[in-house]
């Protein structure tokens, strides 16, 4: 019911059907209520978070050299952590916020919350806590790479 009560909210706060976004909104959409959704079962482990191989390999060294022996590598390392962690910054980028869409994942995340009691004893207890941790800490080695990565193509003049 959660996951339908927040589509619902971001749809209403969607561009019209013609808009070249709608597909790229709906799938985010979408995909932000499944992690909704999924919540609770990752918070007392019956769901485990899995860290891409990507940011696994970021995470041990986000600024080794292997992989920028040339520009195609470098573009290859790029295009593999932009899948993993979604698009990269653009200059100027004008990002606006669905303040609709917002809300409706600001409430679908308080509600889903309230259903564990205790929940961030159970989070520790059952791993996902830490799980959590890891992932975000391979997140953030992920930026860095890619950061690091952009900055060797940009020092070798590669075209990416």
């Amino acid at each position: 019911m959660l996951p339908i009560l927040i589509l619902l909210a971001a749809q209403a706060a969607s561009p019209p059907p013609e808009s070249p976004t709608l597909k790229s909104r709906a799938g985010e959409v979408v995909h932000k209520g499944e992690n909704l959704a999924s919540t609770p079962a990752v918070d007392v482990g019956a769901k485990k978070m899995e860290i891409p191989e990507v940011l696994q390999q970021a995470a041990v060294n986000p600024y080794a050299a292997a992989g920028t022996a040339s520009c195609a590598q470098i573009k290859s390392g790029l295009a593999n952590l932009s899948e993993a962690l979604g698009p990269d910054f653009e200059a100027g980028d004008d990002t606006k916020e669905n303040r609709a869409g917002k809300l409706a994942e600001a409430g679908g995340k308080s509600l889903v919350n309230g259903l564990v009691p205790f929940r961030g004893l159970v989070r520790e207890i059952s791993g996902a806590a830490p799980a959590e941790r890891r992932l975000n800490a391979a997140i953030s080695a992920g930026h860095a790479r890619r950061g690091f990565l952009h900055g060797v193509a940009m020092a070798r003049k590669c075209k990416i």
